[in-house]
């Protein structure tokens, strides 16, 4: 078996395509243009390169977007004030504010500033909340693009054995709500999971987002089981790889995300289409 490769890169532009249309259709509608502002704190290099992507693919849609660089040295209270004046900004309707923040600012506090209408990572304890009931405002980005992948694979979560492995805020626990909503029972590991393989060996779709290279190999795949690789490493080449070893898993698979081009391209296609949401809520609310 050799495991059918689910590009994210195409899927990624077919929903921005359909994102551009939808801006240009709103903006002839109601004269609104999307905004997302995008506040970066340090000069971390990864961080920076994640930033430039997002503002370019906000423009390619046709959205307004707002890069704000600050100092790793700004404090905490500067930059809540910065968050407050963008929730307060007409022509902004998403916030994002780059994680990792530098210490001692505390990124929860930065979250819970950013009004719930514009976090459209969907990170704010009432957007989680909402998630969690089963009503939500915004999909995380990342398990969002998931959850597009999966249907756009016509894989049915209905009484599927799901597991995810790696258990944040990010992307872990959204995704898990994310498959229970669809019908699956979900099985969410963590760095205390015991016998990890004995749980990932049951996944008829498995989702890994550790941050840790290579740690699910083939052996530890049911087979014919759906992977999806969230992680994303960089070698000492300065080459990519994912949290699954690609070549022994896509022996097992039925289908897998690479790494790059599989969930990455997606998370940024999902920022937009959260972005314009938040942009058509407001006519909605006008």
């Amino acid at each position: 078996m050799s495991a059918r490769i689910i590009d994210g890169r195409q899927l990624a532009a077919q929903v921005r395509a359909d994102v551009a249309q939808q801006v240009k259709a709103l903006l002839d509608e109601t004269g609104i243009r999307p905004g997302l502002a995008v506040v970066l704190v340090g000069d971390d290099a990864a961080s920076q390169v994640y930033v430039r992507n997002k503002a370019a693919a906000c423009e390619a849609a046709g959205m307004h977007s707002e890069v704000i660089i600050l100092p790793a040295d700004t404090s905490e209270d500067a930059l809540l004030a910065r968050v407050a004046a963008l929730n307060e900004d007409p022509a902004i309707h998403g916030i994002l504010v780059q994680l990792p923040l530098p210490a001692p600012i505390r990124a929860a506090r930065i979250i819970e500033a950013i009004h719930p209408d514009k976090d459209v990572d969907g990170f704010h304890p009432i957007n989680a909340g909402l998630l969690m009931t089963g009503t939500p405002r915004f999909r995380p980005c990342t398990p969002y693009g998931i959850q597009m992948m999966l249907e756009s694979e016509n894989v049915n979560l209905w009484g599927a054995q799901a597991v995810v492995v790696g258990a944040s805020n990010i992307v872990g626990k959204p995704m898990a709500l994310l498959m229970l909503a669809a019908g699956a029972t979900v099985t969410l590991c963590n760095s205390k999971t015991r016998n990890l393989a004995a749980h990932t060996r049951n996944a008829d779709v498995l989702v890994v987002a550790t941050g840790k290279p290579g740690m699910i190999d083939g052996a530890m795949i049911k087979p014919g089981a759906v992977v999806i690789d969230v992680g994303i490493n960089r070698k000492a080449d300065g080459g990519l790889v994912g949290d699954v070893d690609f070549e022994s898993a896509r022996k097992v698979a039925s289908a897998i995300t690479p790494v790059p081009g599989g969930v990455g391209p997606m998370t940024i296609a999902m920022l937009l289409m959260n972005t314009l949401q938040a942009a058509r809520a407001l006519t909605t609310r006008a």
